[in-house]
């Protein structure tokens, strides 16, 4: 055992150094040969992973009842295309020249409101392929720094790397989800913006059940609470991969109006009403490979 252990370690950071210099080497190809080459993995990783294809599959079925079998899968598979196109253009927005970046990305609506504002903002980012897209845009078109929380890889290579490219831009702080939210309160209160990622399944622990497509989710209350303490505005930012070379599209919508409330579960109820309502228009895009609706209300049977 104790021989073994330190073997899997070097395994792991050996096989995490390669995956590195893969993305490394990748980064420099055309954006359609990316695409091109994302998308056919895509195809690949539907027959391999058997799990992560169940888990889609029950996402969709959970989420769009009114669809065929055949119609889910079609979209099941769409939904690989383009989370292997996210995985592989990493490479991209973790090694490219920023000249490069700002080519390929697009942005739309009010970016500039977060530098005009003079209170604290957040930004809501939910969950879709292109979700680091967003984090490159808001770093590279608008002045008031970028705080965030993200959750610390299990490879520790990739951990590393991951923390290095958020952070190359400059005028960013990032905060393991193990260190609590009193960091990120201090980042806010020194002026920085919070890049906020709402919809993703933690568990019980300040969550509120909530629908979403119908079903009850749980949903982080923290949101709305920590606006309020605060006194945020927010600001919804939705971002899309377009086909082929075309490259990314990321816009800033207007601030939610009357919100946050006195009611942080209404509050939740609203911000998973405009995500469905995002995910509506480009289901494909969104994370489906995560259990979304891992944790259950007591007494009720889980769905995966």
């Amino acid at each position: 055992m104790t021989v073994a252990r330190p073997l899997r370690r070097a395994g792991s950071l050996a096989g995490g150094y390669v995956l590195l210099a893969f993305l490394w080497c990748f980064h420099w190809l055309p954006l359609s040969w990316q695409a091109a080459f994302g998308q056919g993995l895509g195809g690949l990783l539907w027959r391999l992973a058997v799990s992560r294809r169940r888990i889609t599959l029950r996402n969709l079925a959970l989420c769009f009842p009114e669809l065929t079998q055949e119609a889910r899968e079609r979209l099941g598979r769409e939904v690989f295309g383009w989370y292997c196109r996210s995985v592989l253009e990493r490479g991209l927005l973790w090694f490219a020249p920023v000249a490069r970046l700002r080519r390929l990305i697009r942005v739309e609506g009010d970016p500039g409101f977060a530098d005009r504002h003079p209170g604290p903002v957040m930004w809501l980012v939910p969950h879709f392929m292109g979700l680091d897209v967003a984090g490159v845009a808001t770093q590279l078109h608008i002045r008031r720094g970028l705080a965030s929380i993200y959750q610390t890889q299990t490879q520790p290579v990739i951990d590393a790397a991951m923390r290095r490219a958020r952070l190359r831009h400059g005028n960013t702080e990032l905060f393991s989800r193990a260190d609590g939210a009193l960091p990120l309160v201090r980042s806010v209160r020194r002026g920085f913006g919070f890049f906020n990622l709402p919809d993703m399944d933690f568990g019980p622990r300040d969550a509120e059940f909530v629908p979403f497509f119908g079903v009850q989710a749980a949903t982080l209350v923290a949101p709305s609470r920590l606006a309020r303490s605060l006194g945020m505005a927010v600001q919804p930012v939705r971002v899309r991969l377009l086909p082929g070379g075309q490259g990314y599209v990321v816009r800033y919508l207007p601030p939610l109006e009357d919100f946050p409330t006195d009611d942080p579960v209404a509050d939740a109820r609203r911000i998973n009403a405009w995500i469905e309502a995002q995910v509506r228009e480009c289901p494909a895009q969104y994370f489906w490979v995560h259990k979304r609706f891992k944790t259950r209300p007591p007494g009720e049977p889980g769905l995966y």
